[in-house]
Protein backbone atom coordinates (compact mmCIF):
# COMPACT_ATOMS: atom_id res chain seq x y z
CA UNK A 1 0.00 0.00 0.00
CA UNK A 2 0.82 3.92 -0.72
CA UNK A 3 -0.23 7.09 0.71
CA UNK A 4 -2.47 7.17 -3.02
CA UNK A 5 -3.84 3.96 -1.49
CA UNK A 6 -7.86 5.16 -1.03
CA UNK A 7 -8.11 2.18 1.54
CA UNK A 8 -5.02 3.21 2.96
CA UNK A 9 -6.44 6.71 2.71
CA UNK A 10 -9.30 6.12 4.46
CA UNK A 11 -7.54 4.76 7.63
CA UNK A 12 -5.36 7.57 7.89
CA UNK A 13 -8.41 10.11 8.47
CA UNK A 14 -9.62 7.02 10.82
CA UNK A 15 -6.26 7.96 13.16
CA UNK A 16 -6.62 11.67 12.31
CA UNK A 17 -9.94 11.45 14.33
CA UNK A 18 -7.95 11.53 17.53
CA UNK A 19 -10.89 9.52 20.13
CA UNK A 20 -9.67 9.05 23.88
CA UNK A 21 -12.28 7.49 25.78
CA UNK A 22 -13.16 10.30 27.49
CA UNK A 23 -13.97 12.58 24.52
CA UNK A 24 -17.47 11.40 23.14
CA UNK A 25 -17.65 13.70 20.42
CA UNK A 26 -14.49 12.04 19.11
CA UNK A 27 -15.71 8.73 19.73
CA UNK A 28 -19.03 9.69 18.11
CA UNK A 29 -17.17 11.00 14.97
CA UNK A 30 -15.51 7.71 14.71
CA UNK A 31 -18.58 5.80 15.28
CA UNK A 32 -20.00 8.31 11.94
CA UNK A 33 -17.10 7.23 9.99
CA UNK A 34 -17.62 3.53 10.56
CA UNK A 35 -21.77 4.01 9.64
CA UNK A 36 -20.34 5.83 6.55
CA UNK A 37 -17.93 2.83 6.06
CA UNK A 38 -20.45 0.58 5.41
CA UNK A 39 -23.21 1.95 4.07
CA UNK A 40 -23.21 1.02 0.24
CA UNK A 41 -23.12 -2.94 1.67
CA UNK A 42 -25.95 -4.63 2.96
CA UNK A 43 -25.35 -4.14 6.23
CA UNK A 44 -27.83 -3.59 8.85
CA UNK A 45 -26.68 -1.02 11.87
CA UNK A 46 -27.60 -0.24 15.12
CA UNK A 47 -26.51 2.52 17.03
CA UNK A 48 -26.59 2.20 20.60
CA UNK A 49 -26.65 5.25 22.71
CA UNK A 50 -23.88 6.20 24.49
CA UNK A 51 -24.02 6.38 28.54
CA UNK A 52 -21.98 6.87 32.06
CA UNK A 53 -20.54 9.61 29.73
CA UNK A 54 -19.37 7.84 27.04
CA UNK A 55 -19.62 7.80 23.58
CA UNK A 56 -22.01 5.66 21.31
CA UNK A 57 -21.30 1.95 20.35
CA UNK A 58 -22.70 -0.17 16.95
CA UNK A 59 -23.91 -3.03 16.32
CA UNK A 60 -23.37 -3.91 12.76
CA UNK A 61 -25.51 -7.78 11.20
CA UNK A 62 -25.00 -9.24 8.08
CA UNK A 63 -25.38 -12.80 6.65
CA UNK A 64 -27.77 -14.97 6.22
CA UNK A 65 -31.09 -14.77 7.91
CA UNK A 66 -30.87 -17.55 10.23
CA UNK A 67 -31.17 -19.31 13.52
CA UNK A 68 -28.25 -20.64 13.43
CA UNK A 69 -25.55 -18.92 16.12
CA UNK A 70 -23.70 -16.21 14.76
CA UNK A 71 -19.95 -15.04 14.43
CA UNK A 72 -19.30 -12.10 16.37
CA UNK A 73 -16.59 -9.60 15.66
CA UNK A 74 -15.13 -7.28 18.34
CA UNK A 75 -13.44 -4.40 17.91
CA UNK A 76 -13.02 -0.92 19.94
CA UNK A 77 -12.22 2.62 18.70
CA UNK A 78 -11.58 4.44 21.88
CA UNK A 79 -7.97 4.92 22.56
CA UNK A 80 -5.33 6.12 25.40
CA UNK A 81 -4.27 8.89 23.73
CA UNK A 82 -5.24 12.32 24.54
CA UNK A 83 -6.34 14.95 22.08
CA UNK A 84 -3.56 16.73 20.64
CA UNK A 85 -1.31 14.05 20.57
CA UNK A 86 -1.48 13.59 16.87
CA UNK A 87 -0.03 17.41 16.82
CA UNK A 88 2.59 16.90 19.18
CA UNK A 89 4.05 13.84 20.53
CA UNK A 90 2.84 10.95 18.14
CA UNK A 91 2.68 12.67 14.85
CA UNK A 92 0.84 10.47 11.71
CA UNK A 93 3.80 9.64 9.51
CA UNK A 94 5.07 6.99 7.33
CA UNK A 95 8.47 5.41 7.77
CA UNK A 96 9.11 2.77 5.26
CA UNK A 97 6.77 -0.20 6.51
CA UNK A 98 5.73 1.58 9.91
CA UNK A 99 2.56 3.33 10.10
CA UNK A 100 2.92 5.44 13.55
CA UNK A 101 -0.32 7.60 15.30
CA UNK A 102 -2.27 7.52 17.70
CA UNK A 103 -3.96 4.28 17.87
CA UNK A 104 -3.04 3.02 14.99
CA UNK A 105 -2.18 -0.28 16.45
CA UNK A 106 -4.48 -0.43 19.73
CA UNK A 107 -6.59 -0.97 17.76
CA UNK A 108 -7.84 1.33 14.59
CA UNK A 109 -5.83 -0.32 12.10
CA UNK A 110 -7.39 -4.13 13.15
CA UNK A 111 -10.97 -2.52 13.66
CA UNK A 112 -10.58 -0.85 10.11
CA UNK A 113 -9.67 -4.10 7.92
CA UNK A 114 -11.86 -6.26 9.72
CA UNK A 115 -14.35 -3.67 9.29
CA UNK A 116 -13.38 -4.41 5.22
CA UNK A 117 -13.30 -8.17 5.72
CA UNK A 118 -17.01 -7.69 7.14
CA UNK A 119 -18.05 -5.75 3.92
CA UNK A 120 -16.48 -8.24 1.86
CA UNK A 121 -18.59 -11.26 3.06
CA UNK A 122 -21.54 -9.10 3.42
CA UNK A 123 -21.36 -8.32 -0.39
CA UNK A 124 -20.48 -11.66 -1.35
CA UNK A 125 -23.17 -13.72 0.50
CA UNK A 126 -20.43 -15.97 1.36
CA UNK A 127 -20.46 -16.13 5.33
CA UNK A 128 -20.61 -19.44 6.88
CA UNK A 129 -23.06 -18.13 9.48
CA UNK A 130 -24.78 -14.76 10.13
CA UNK A 131 -22.63 -12.60 11.11
CA UNK A 132 -22.00 -9.65 13.64
CA UNK A 133 -20.00 -7.36 14.36
CA UNK A 134 -19.53 -4.74 17.65
CA UNK A 135 -17.52 -1.62 17.29
CA UNK A 136 -17.24 -0.19 21.09
CA UNK A 137 -16.32 3.04 22.73
CA UNK A 138 -15.45 2.08 26.72
CA UNK A 139 -13.05 -0.94 25.61
CA UNK A 140 -9.90 0.89 27.11
CA UNK A 141 -11.71 1.78 30.76
CA UNK A 142 -13.09 -2.12 31.34
CA UNK A 143 -16.27 -1.88 28.84
CA UNK A 144 -18.40 -0.87 31.56
CA UNK A 145 -20.81 0.70 29.29
CA UNK A 146 -20.94 -2.16 26.61
CA UNK A 147 -20.06 -5.36 29.09
CA UNK A 148 -23.68 -6.63 28.97
CA UNK A 149 -23.96 -6.27 25.56
CA UNK A 150 -21.19 -7.92 24.61
CA UNK A 151 -21.87 -11.04 26.56
CA UNK A 152 -25.41 -11.34 25.08
CA UNK A 153 -24.37 -11.33 22.04
CA UNK A 154 -21.57 -13.87 22.64
CA UNK A 155 -24.03 -16.33 23.94
CA UNK A 156 -26.03 -16.18 20.88
CA UNK A 157 -22.82 -16.76 18.82
CA UNK A 158 -20.67 -19.81 17.93
CA UNK A 159 -17.57 -17.95 17.84
CA UNK A 160 -16.06 -14.50 18.39
CA UNK A 161 -13.19 -12.77 16.88
CA UNK A 162 -11.49 -9.88 18.53
CA UNK A 163 -9.43 -7.23 16.53
CA UNK A 164 -6.77 -6.41 19.21
CA UNK A 165 -3.32 -6.03 17.73
CA UNK A 166 -1.27 -8.85 17.27
CA UNK A 167 1.43 -9.43 19.62
CA UNK A 168 5.27 -9.90 18.95
CA UNK A 169 5.62 -10.31 15.56
CA UNK A 170 2.27 -11.20 14.44
CA UNK A 171 1.23 -13.84 17.28
CA UNK A 172 -2.45 -14.69 17.83
CA UNK A 173 -3.86 -14.21 21.33
CA UNK A 174 -5.36 -17.40 22.72
CA UNK A 175 -5.55 -16.30 26.53
CA UNK A 176 -5.14 -13.81 28.61
CA UNK A 177 -5.10 -12.75 32.31
CA UNK A 178 -8.13 -11.61 34.48
CA UNK A 179 -7.91 -7.82 35.18
CA UNK A 180 -9.49 -6.81 39.08
CA UNK A 181 -9.37 -2.71 39.71
CA UNK A 182 -10.24 -1.60 43.23
CA UNK A 183 -9.99 1.83 45.13
CA UNK A 184 -8.67 1.94 48.41
CA UNK A 185 -9.98 4.73 51.02
CA UNK A 186 -7.60 5.00 54.00
CA UNK A 187 -8.98 7.80 56.63
CA UNK A 188 -6.96 9.01 59.85
CA UNK A 189 -7.46 12.10 61.89
CA UNK A 190 -6.32 16.18 61.11
CA UNK A 191 -3.67 17.72 62.76
CA UNK A 192 -1.59 20.89 62.24
CA UNK A 193 1.92 19.63 61.65
CA UNK A 194 3.62 21.94 63.96
CA UNK A 195 2.08 22.77 67.46
CA UNK A 196 -0.57 20.09 67.37
CA UNK A 197 1.58 16.88 65.64
CA UNK A 198 0.69 14.33 68.22
CA UNK A 199 -3.02 14.40 67.42
CA UNK A 200 -2.49 13.66 64.18
CA UNK A 201 -2.88 10.54 62.17
CA UNK A 202 -1.32 10.48 58.95
CA UNK A 203 -3.36 8.60 56.41
CA UNK A 204 -0.54 9.03 54.20
CA UNK A 205 1.85 6.71 56.16
CA UNK A 206 -1.15 4.13 56.92
CA UNK A 207 -1.37 3.73 53.06
CA UNK A 208 2.39 3.36 52.23
CA UNK A 209 1.88 0.15 54.91
CA UNK A 210 -0.98 -1.14 53.12
CA UNK A 211 0.61 -0.37 49.71
CA UNK A 212 3.51 -2.76 51.01
CA UNK A 213 0.68 -5.29 51.80
CA UNK A 214 -0.69 -4.96 48.45
CA UNK A 215 2.48 -5.31 46.46
CA UNK A 216 3.41 -8.21 48.70
CA UNK A 217 0.23 -10.19 47.02
CA UNK A 218 2.80 -10.50 43.18
CA UNK A 219 3.48 -13.87 43.04
CA UNK A 220 5.10 -14.45 39.72
CA UNK A 221 5.09 -17.96 40.22
CA UNK A 222 1.43 -18.40 39.84
CA UNK A 223 1.02 -15.61 37.27
CA UNK A 224 -0.48 -12.77 40.00
CA UNK A 225 0.37 -9.05 40.02
CA UNK A 226 -0.76 -6.20 42.14
CA UNK A 227 0.27 -3.25 41.08
CA UNK A 228 -0.11 0.32 42.79
CA UNK A 229 0.64 2.82 40.30
CA UNK A 230 -1.16 6.12 41.97
CA UNK A 231 -1.82 7.98 45.09
CA UNK A 232 -3.59 10.65 46.36
CA UNK A 233 -3.82 12.35 49.63
CA UNK A 234 -3.22 15.33 51.53
CA UNK A 235 -4.61 19.09 51.72
CA UNK A 236 -1.46 21.30 52.90
CA UNK A 237 2.44 20.32 53.11
CA UNK A 238 1.87 21.59 57.28
CA UNK A 239 -0.99 19.36 57.78
CA UNK A 240 -1.30 15.83 59.01
CA UNK A 241 -3.57 14.19 55.88
CA UNK A 242 -6.78 12.91 57.35
CA UNK A 243 -7.60 11.12 53.78
CA UNK A 244 -5.40 8.98 51.27
CA UNK A 245 -6.47 7.17 48.44
CA UNK A 246 -4.96 4.35 45.97
CA UNK A 247 -6.41 2.47 42.92
CA UNK A 248 -4.62 -1.50 42.76
CA UNK A 249 -4.51 -2.99 39.59
CA UNK A 250 -4.83 -6.81 40.12
CA UNK A 251 -3.99 -9.71 36.88
CA UNK A 252 -4.79 -13.23 37.84
CA UNK A 253 -4.41 -16.40 35.24
CA UNK A 254 -7.39 -18.39 36.59
CA UNK A 255 -10.75 -17.56 38.35
CA UNK A 256 -9.58 -19.15 41.44
CA UNK A 257 -6.81 -16.78 41.90
CA UNK A 258 -8.94 -14.03 41.27
CA UNK A 259 -11.33 -15.00 43.94
CA UNK A 260 -8.45 -15.68 46.41
CA UNK A 261 -6.97 -12.01 45.64
CA UNK A 262 -9.93 -10.16 45.51
CA UNK A 263 -10.61 -11.38 48.95
CA UNK A 264 -7.59 -10.72 50.19
CA UNK A 265 -7.30 -6.84 49.11
CA UNK A 266 -11.28 -6.28 49.98
CA UNK A 267 -9.96 -7.61 53.51
CA UNK A 268 -7.26 -5.00 53.64
CA UNK A 269 -7.62 -3.86 57.47
CA UNK A 270 -5.74 -0.85 59.63
CA UNK A 271 -2.67 -1.48 61.40
CA UNK A 272 -4.15 0.92 63.88
CA UNK A 273 -7.34 1.19 65.32
CA UNK A 274 -6.94 4.74 64.85
CA UNK A 275 -7.40 5.04 61.42
CA UNK A 276 -10.21 3.11 58.89
CA UNK A 277 -9.82 1.76 55.49
CA UNK A 278 -12.36 0.75 53.15
CA UNK A 279 -12.13 -0.83 49.99
CA UNK A 280 -14.01 -1.12 46.92
CA UNK A 281 -14.02 -2.97 43.36
CA UNK A 282 -13.84 -6.40 41.90
CA UNK A 283 -12.39 -8.24 39.08
CA UNK A 284 -12.44 -6.21 35.92
CA UNK A 285 -12.40 -8.88 33.61
CA UNK A 286 -12.31 -12.70 34.26
CA UNK A 287 -9.25 -14.46 32.96
CA UNK A 288 -9.22 -15.97 29.42
CA UNK A 289 -8.30 -19.07 29.43
CA UNK A 290 -7.28 -21.38 25.99
CA UNK A 291 -10.72 -24.16 26.34
CA UNK A 292 -10.32 -26.96 23.47
CA UNK A 293 -12.56 -25.11 21.59
CA UNK A 294 -10.49 -22.01 21.31
CA UNK A 295 -8.09 -24.58 20.49
CA UNK A 296 -9.34 -25.99 17.82
CA UNK A 297 -10.73 -22.49 16.55
CA UNK A 298 -6.60 -21.33 16.43
CA UNK A 299 -5.92 -24.59 14.77
CA UNK A 300 -8.65 -23.69 11.80
CA UNK A 301 -7.14 -20.64 11.84
CA UNK A 302 -3.48 -21.47 11.38
CA UNK A 303 -4.70 -23.42 8.39
CA UNK A 304 -6.00 -20.93 6.64
CA UNK A 305 -3.04 -18.61 7.81
CA UNK A 306 -1.14 -20.89 5.76
CA UNK A 307 -2.67 -20.89 2.58
CA UNK A 308 -2.35 -16.92 3.03
CA UNK A 309 1.57 -17.32 3.47
CA UNK A 310 1.42 -16.44 7.34
CA UNK A 311 2.79 -18.63 10.16
CA UNK A 312 -0.06 -18.07 12.82
CA UNK A 313 1.84 -18.51 16.27
CA UNK A 314 -0.19 -18.24 19.50
CA UNK A 315 1.52 -16.04 22.01
CA UNK A 316 2.22 -16.93 25.28
CA UNK A 317 -0.49 -15.71 27.68
CA UNK A 318 -1.36 -11.59 27.38
CA UNK A 319 -1.13 -9.98 30.45
CA UNK A 320 -3.42 -7.01 29.33
CA UNK A 321 -7.23 -7.85 29.44
CA UNK A 322 -9.74 -7.20 26.28
CA UNK A 323 -13.66 -7.91 25.57
CA UNK A 324 -12.69 -11.36 24.56
CA UNK A 325 -11.87 -11.64 28.13
CA UNK A 326 -16.34 -11.63 28.20
CA UNK A 327 -16.95 -14.02 25.58
CA UNK A 328 -13.90 -16.97 26.73
CA UNK A 329 -15.27 -16.40 30.45
CA UNK A 330 -19.09 -17.61 29.32
CA UNK A 331 -17.48 -20.25 27.11
CA UNK A 332 -17.06 -18.85 23.29
CA UNK A 333 -14.05 -20.27 21.47
CA UNK A 334 -12.64 -16.75 21.33
CA UNK A 335 -9.39 -16.14 18.83
CA UNK A 336 -7.93 -12.56 19.93
CA UNK A 337 -4.90 -10.63 18.38
CA UNK A 338 -6.69 -10.60 15.04
CA UNK A 339 -5.74 -7.23 14.46
CA UNK A 340 -2.36 -5.09 12.94
CA UNK A 341 0.80 -6.25 13.17
CA UNK A 342 3.11 -3.49 14.97
CA UNK A 343 4.44 -2.21 18.22
CA UNK A 344 3.88 0.21 21.04
CA UNK A 345 0.62 0.30 21.92
CA UNK A 346 -0.33 2.94 24.47
CA UNK A 347 3.07 5.02 23.64
CA UNK A 348 4.67 7.65 21.77
CA UNK A 349 5.92 5.18 19.47
CA UNK A 350 2.95 3.05 18.56
CA UNK A 351 3.00 1.93 15.07
CA UNK A 352 1.50 -0.92 12.74
CA UNK A 353 2.97 -2.24 9.55
CA UNK A 354 1.39 -1.37 6.44
CA UNK A 355 2.42 -4.97 5.05
CA UNK A 356 0.73 -6.81 7.35
CA UNK A 357 -3.01 -5.14 6.75
CA UNK A 358 -4.17 -6.84 3.40
CA UNK A 359 -3.22 -10.32 4.54
CA UNK A 360 -4.72 -10.34 7.98
CA UNK A 361 -8.02 -8.76 5.86
CA UNK A 362 -7.68 -12.23 4.24
CA UNK A 363 -7.61 -14.02 7.06
CA UNK A 364 -10.46 -12.33 8.74
CA UNK A 365 -12.65 -12.94 5.51
CA UNK A 366 -11.67 -16.50 5.34
CA UNK A 367 -12.51 -17.43 8.68
CA UNK A 368 -15.71 -15.60 8.25
CA UNK A 369 -16.48 -17.54 5.63
CA UNK A 370 -15.73 -21.24 6.63
CA UNK A 371 -16.35 -20.95 10.27
CA UNK A 372 -19.85 -23.15 9.85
Amino acid sequence: MTLSSPSLDTLLTWIRTESPTNDVAGVNLMMDLVAAEVADAPIAVERIPGSQGLGDALILRAGPQQDKPSILIMSHLDTVHPVGTIKGDLPLRIEGDRLYGPGVYDMKGGAYFAIQAFKEVARSGDAARPMVFIVTPDEEIGSPMTRATIEDLGRASAFALVTEPARDGGKIVTSRKGVGRFDVHVEGRPAHAGSRHPDGRNAIYEAARQILAVEAMTDYARGITTTVGMISGGTAVNTIPQHCTFPVDLRVETVSDGEVLTAAIRALQAQSPDFKVSVVGDMNRPPYECSAETQRLFDHAKSLASQIGIDLVASPRAGGGSDGNFTAAIGIPTLDGLGIDGDGAHTLQEYGLISSIAPRQELIKRLLETLG
